[in-house]
C-alpha cells in the first residue's frame, strides 16, 4: 500500500534548480559557492537571464524542481515569470532573489505563489537552507503524487495484475491490512450545486464542478496533502506528516479565497460559488475499506476523527471553515479564529464549542 509518510530529500537524489538572473557574473558564483554540491550531484543547475528563457527551460525540462529567480530582467520579469509557473507545472515551487526586497515586492511575489524569499546581497548560507527546504517540500509533493498514481493503478488492475502473482489468501491478507496514524482531515462542500445541477445542462453541471475541483486538488497537492475521495459536489482529503493541521488549513483558506474569486454567469444570471469546509485532526484508521468478496475495495481512512470532520462540513455555512476546540488549541497562535459557540453535532452526546477560521 502507498506510504504518506513524508521523506526528507537526501543528498544521493539530485535536486534541478534552474537559476533566472540578467546578472552575467552569477553564474559563475552559483558553480563556485556549490562546486562541491555539483560534484557531489546533489544539485544539477541550468541558467536563463530572463523569464521567457526560463519558461523555455522548463518546457524542455519538465523535472526541474526549483527555480531561484530575480525580480527585475528584461523582457520577462520575475513577477511575470511567477504567473507562468503553475500553468506549467504546479509542482515546481520558486524562490525570488532580488534586491528588491521590501514589503510590496515580497507581498507581491508570495501573492503570485513564491515559495519563499531571499535578498541580495545574497548570504549563501542561508540561501542553502531555502534551497533544501525548497526542495524536501517539493519532493513531498511528488511522493504524493506518485502514491495517489499507484493507489489509483491498484484499483484500475486488482483483478487481473494483481491476482496472478497472489493466492487469494495473500491477496486478502494485504488487501485487508491497516495502520493506525494520525493526520488531519478535511471535507470541501460547493454550497447550494444541488439547485444548479437541477437547473442547468449535464454538460455544464460536469464543466463546473470539475472547474471547482481542479482549484480544490491544486491547493490540497500544494500543501502536502492527497485526496481521498470525491463525492457528489464534495471533497474529502488528507493530510499527514510534519505540521499536517498547519498545512490543512493553509489549503482550505487558499481554496476559500480562489473559489470566492471566481465570477460565473448561469443562464444570464451572476452565480458566485461558495465552499463550506470541516476540519478535524486526530488518529485515524488507514486501509483498504469495501468488499474482498467483490474484489472492490478503497485504501481510504475511517474512525470518529473522520466522521466529526464530516459533521463539522455539515454544519458550516457558506464561507465557514469550522474545527473543534481540540484543534483551535494547536493552531490558535497559527490562525486568527472566531468562536461560533456550541452546536449539536450528529450522534455527540454533548455539544461541541466551534471555531470558525478566518485568516
Amino acid at each position: 500500500m502507498p506510504n504518506f509518510s513524508y521523506a526528507k530529500h537526501t543528498p544521493c537524489m539530485k535536486a534541478k534548480i534552474l537559476v533566472v538572473d540578467d546578472e552575467p557574473d552569477l553564474e559563475l558564483l552559483i558553480k563556485q559557492k556549490f562546486r562541491r554540491q555539483i560534484r557531489e550531484q546533489q544539485y544539477e543547475f541550468s541558467f536563463a537571464q530572463n523569464g521567457l528563457e526560463a519558461i523555455a527551460q522548463i518546457q524542455r525540462n519538465p523535472d526541474i524542481d526549483v527555480v531561484l529567480s530575480d525580480i527585475n530582467m528584461p523582457e520577462m520579469d520575475g513577477l511575470t515569470l511567477l504567473t507562468k509557473l503553475a500553468e506549467l507545472n504546479p509542482i515546481l515551487k520558486a524562490v525570488m532573489v532580488s534586491a528588491y526586497g521590501d514589503m510590496e515586492n515580497i507581498r507581491t511575489a508570495m501573492n503570485r505563489g513564491a515559495y519563499d524569499f531571499v535578498c541580495k546581497p545574497v548570504n549563501f548560507e542561508d540561501l542553502e537552507l531555502t534551497m533544501q527546504k525548497t526542495i524536501r517540500h517539493v519532493h513531498d509533493l511528488r511522493q504524493t503524487l506518485q502514491a495517489v498514481k499507484e493507489n489509483n493503478i491498484l484499483r484500475m488492475y486488482v483483478d487481473e495484475s494483481v491476482l496472478k502473482f497472489m493466492t487469494r489468501s495473500e491477496f486478502e491478507q494485504s488487501l485487508t491490512a491497516s495502520e493506525t496514524s494520525t493526520a488531519t482531515i478535511v471535507f470541501v462542500d460547493i454550497c447550494g450545486f444541488t439547485a444548479i445541477a437541477e437547473r442547468e445542462t449535464p454538460e455544464t453541471v460536469v464543466a463546473l464542478i470539475n472547474k471547482y475541483f481542479d482549484v480544490m486538488v491544486k491547493e490540497i497537492l500544494n500543501q502536502g496533502g492527497y485526496v481521498d475521495k470525491f463525492m457528489g459536489d464534495a471533497v474529502m482529503a488528507v493530510f499527514q506528516g510534519e505540521f499536517h493541521t498547519d498545512r490543512a488549513i493553509e489549503a482550505c483558506l487558499a481554496i476559500r479565497s480562489n473559489i470566492a474569486a471566481i465570477q460565473e454567469e448561469l443562464s444570464g444570471k451572476p452565480y458566485q460559488p461558495e465552499v463550506s469546509i470541516g476540519l478535524n485532526s486526530g488518529e485515524v484508521v488507514s486501509g483498504n475499506i469495501g468488499s474482498v468478496a467483490l474484489r472492490r475495495l478503497d485504501y481510504t481512512v475511517i474512525g470518529d476523527i473522520v466522521n466529526t470532520a464530516s459533521r463539522l462540513q455539515s454544519t458550516a455555512s457558506a464561507g465557514q471553515i469550522l474545527i473543534t476546540q481540540a484543534c483551535y488549541e494547536k493552531v490558535k497562535e497559527s490562525f486568527h479564529c472566531e468562536s461560533v459557540g456550541e452546536h449539536k453535532l450528529k450522534n455527540k452526546l454533548a455539544p461541541a464549542h466551534l471555531w470558525n477560521v478566518i485568516s
